[in-house]
């Protein structure tokens, strides 16, 4: 069964969510971070996936306590993304009890730090970031694109060994319209040993169904479940049920 990944995302503390990246589309969904990822965890969640925006944007963590407080008060398996930039920043994401680091834009700007890091960690503990708009990467809390296309950008880094990719199309991103299909299914076919993370767009539960059984590995969602689109109460269940339910890929 697909590995189900609820996302929060953190602005001046607090859970929000965004439209393509645009700031200016911020609504605010809760006061607390941790209180919503002990909900995820009492409706049976494993994996957390936290983005710290002011991280991102200020290119420096930011919202580091609020990272401390996630992994104190549950025993989800975090991973952490968001101006991660220097040694500096990944030792103390590590320190506040993260189980694994999203990096995107050094992978772009600063390839010999990324590699650094992924032989000092490993590649189960260092996530690939792609993000990515038209096709090429973007940086920096998505605010500039670059002319590395996903594709070339995927194969130079899985020839590095990188085992996990989060992938966002950030067209998609917080709108509630579906995944990249298309863009995740072309990743699989040409990289079909990566842990593919498909990012952006969710809208409900059939569209983490289709996912499956099209074999993503792994997705992130979250503006579905601040909507009420998606009820992480039964979420882990449906799917389940489904994947019980359904034919095997052959």
């Amino acid at each position: 069964m697909i590995e189900l990944i609820p996302a929060i995302d953190v602005i001046d503390g607090k859970c929000v969510r965004l439209a393509k990246g645009d700031y200016a589309s911020k609504t605010v969904y809760g006061e607390s971070p941790a209180d919503m990822a002990e909900l995820f965890e009492a409706s049976g969640f494993k994996r957390l996936h936290v983005v710290d925006l002011d991280g991102a944007k200020s290119k420096h963590v930011v919202n580091l306590a609020v990272l401390q407080e996630i992994t104190r008060r549950t025993s989800l398996v975090v991973d952490f993304g968001g101006g991660v930039k220097t040694d500096d920043d990944v030792r103390k994401v590590f320190d506040a009890g993260a189980s694994m680091v999203t990096v995107g834009s050094v992978a772009v700007t600063h390839r010999d730090v990324f590699a650094g890091w992924l032989e000092a960690f490993g590649s189960d503990r260092i996530i690939l970031g792609a993000d990515v708009r038209d096709g090429k990467i973007s940086i920096n809390g998505w605010r500039d694109d670059t002319s590395e296309d996903v594709m070339d950008f995927l194969e130079y880094y899985v020839g590095m060994g990188v085992k996990n990719v989060l992938c966002t199309d950030i067209s998609k991103d917080g709108m509630l319209q579906g995944p990249a299909f298309g863009l995740y299914s072309r990743i699989m076919e040409r990289f079909p040993q990566v842990n593919l993370i498909a990012s952006g767009g969710v809208s409900g539960v059939e569209d983490i169904v289709r996912l499956d059984k099209e074999g993503v590995p792994s997705v992130v969602f979250g503006k579905a479940v601040y909507e009420g689109r998606v009820d992480v109460r039964t979420l882990v269940g449906d799917v389940r049920k489904y994947a019980q339910a359904k034919p095997m890929r052959q």
